[in-house]
């Protein structure tokens, strides 16, 4: 079963359950400061699974686009990727346990062809947050699924979400496959990890959201969530042991081969593979209007442009060659994903340019390895580079551990590998708590905070459109309960005149005391009505289209005020530079 295959067997099955098709949302989350990428197929609904209305029903399915940043460093074995996609079915508010499982049986046992008896069960243990979930075993085993065959685990195992960090969450129940092995042992099972079983489906019931507080609060209508890999699935029906030996990845080895004149340069070439994977995830970034830069998702672009530039060179590739492992991708997943296509020039151009300046990083880094080489004394016995250095090293320059240990090694010196790594658990443990500090509130907050500064936002894009020219566009939006943060195509710093002017039209209307009016329609409709929207493609062919008076009409899917009379003054406090060609607003609204 090829992966083609996969997704229209997974689509086509839940649509004949009473499920609407809705398109993959964009790899940037909208509006959600918690999270810098999409991580699974739910991240885009939480509004919807919090009780909003979703145009397209209550019974969802698709299939997501997902980046998950948490395992880069481990990209390069058989099994570990940043990029994925996920297939998914959703209920908001409609069926729950007993219908979701019932369909996860039908689909792995008539459709993918698993014998009930060699399906492996696990079910949420229970703690002081929720009980043990025997309801979920119930229904397994009145399936046919044996009682040995069903296991309890805890919270780490068996308990999704919240995405980030406040959100829908609750117990969930994983199907497990074995692979062709023998047992390890009486007690071989999902949780042994000896390899053998492997986990093919996780079926998350949305019982409680978890708020700003750390409490678990019962919703009134809960929703169900699955997802199901598309890697992982593809290589276990193709009976190969990672998704790099399937179609998914053949032609980027093919041109990885061919690029690096390279025969070795396959799957089973940890380089290869993380060239082949990097620029996989990179290509489809950049696709959803990511610029590499040193902030946010463009830091994380960045640093997976620059692990494939460093391992490329490994396998022998000195002149430039990302954007052509990106072609491949763009004539392969258009397909499924048009937005690579068409911004296929965009891509192009941002791998060429981030390939460019890596090459003149790499030369600086050189220099600076040489200056701090010429600082030890000649005849020095004990040559050590600190582990500090080396690390500044990978951070200023890019240079990885390897890299400079094989230079080190040249002029007779060794590096401390120890002070290196400690240096860079550091970082990363001032990354986390800068990330924890700044990525507050989310999706999940409806607040009345939230969606007054959300239709702040409406407002300030049409400022901008009359004041720049309806060149303006947004780029990106960031929303939390003290401010809002808006991105927006325009070519240079807006003056100071520019910026009052724009202050003073939102401020305008506002004291206008209009209504914010909610309407559902076609996407057609509401293009024809003049509305504007960011990420078409993420929406379904039913949209919500807000209007602020006669002021204002944009495709949106987040919390908002009723009136402006709700909103207060609004206030610009800063304009930058976001990435090229696009310009950042800051502002808060005062009452």
């Amino acid at each position: 079963m090829t992966a083609a295959e996969l997704r229209r067997l997974f689509i086509d099955f839940f649509k004949s359950h009473g499920h609407v098709e809705i398109k993959s949302a964009p790899l940037v989350p909208e509006n959600d400061p918690t999270c810098l990428f999409t991580t699974a197929g739910m991240h885009p609904l939480v509004p919807f699974l919090l009780g909003e209305k979703h145009p397209a029903g209550k019974r969802l399915t698709n299939v997501q686009k997902c980046l998950r940043t948490g395992d880069i460093d481990e990209v390069g074995d058989p099994f570990h990727m940043t990029f994925f996609e996920m297939l998914g079915n959703w209920s908001l508010g409609d069926y729950f346990k007993k219908e979701a499982i019932a369909m996860s049986f039908e689909f792995l046992t008539e459709k993918l062809g698993f014998d009930s008896k060699n399906i492996k069960i696990t079910c949420f243990a229970g703690d002081e947050n929720a009980p043990r979930d025997t309801e979920a075993a119930n229904i397994w085993m009145s399936l046919g699924i044996p009682e040995k065959n069903i296991y309890y685990l805890g919270k780490e195992d068996n308990w999704w979400g919240p995405a980030g960090q406040t959100g829908p969450c609750g117990p969930d129940t994983e199907m497990f496959v074995p692979l062709d092995r023998p047992d390890c042992g009486p007690d071989c099972g999902p949780a042994c990890g000896c390899g053998k079983w492997v986990e093919i489906w996780n079926d998350v019931f949305m019982q409680y959201n978890k708020n700003a507080e750390g409490q678990y609060i019962p919703l009134e209508h809960p929703n169900v969530d699955t997802g199901m890999g598309v890697e992982r699935v593809t290589a276990f029906m193709q009976g190969v042991k990672s998704a790099y030996e399937t179609e998914l990845f053949r032609g980027i080895f093919a041109k990885i081969q061919e690029v690096s004149n390279n025969p070795d340069a396959t799957f089973n070439n940890r380089s290869a593979r993380i060239v082949a994977e990097h620029l996989r995830a990179s290509t489809f970034i950049i696709g959803d209007g990511v610029k590499p830069s040193n902030v946010d998702q463009g830091y994380v672009l960045r640093r997976l442009i620059r692990r494939a530039i460093r391992e490329a060179r490994k396998l022998g590739m000195t002149e430039p060659f990302a954007s052509k492992i990106a072609q491949v991708v763009i004539d392969e997943y258009s397909p499924i994903y048009p937005e690579l296509k068409n911004n296929a020039e965009f891509i192009i151009a941002e791998l060429n340019r981030e390939e460019e300046q890596f090459g003149k990083a790499l030369e600086n880094g050189i220099k600076e390895f040489t200056k701090l080489i010429e600082k030890f004394p000649p005849n020095i016995e004990n040559k050590v580079i600190s582990g500090r250095k080396a690390f500044n090293l990978y951070e200023t320059f890019g240079f990885p551990l390897e890299l400079t240990q094989e230079m080190a090694a040249e002029k007779g010196f060794t590096v401390d590998e120890k002070g290196f790594k400690e240096a860079y658990a550091k970082h990363q443990e001032q990354s986390r708590a800068g990330a924890e500090q700044k990525f507050k509130g989310g999706l999940a907050d409806h607040s009345d905070a939230t969606a007054a500064l959300h239709t702040a936002t409406h407002m300030l894009h049409q400022a901008l459109r009359i004041v720049l020219g309806e060149h303006v566009e947004q780029a990106g939006s960031n929303i939390t309960a003290e401010r809002l943060r808006f991105d927006f195509t325009h070519p240079e710093k807006m003056t100071p005149e520019q910026l009052k002017q724009v202050e003073d039209i939102v401020n305008e209307n506002i004291k206008k005391n209009l209504d914010v009016v909610c309407e559902e329609m076609s996407l057609d409709e509401a293009k024809k009505r003049g509305a504007i929207g960011l990420f078409e493609s993420k929406y379904g062919e039913a949209v919500k289209l807000y209007s602020i008076g006669d002021y204002s009409m944009e495709i949106c899917g987040g919390p908002h005020a009723t009136n402006t009379s709700q909103l207060g003054t609004f206030k610009i406090q800063k304009e930058e530079s976001s990435s090229r060609g696009v310009r950042r607003i800051k502002a808060v609204l005062n009452h």
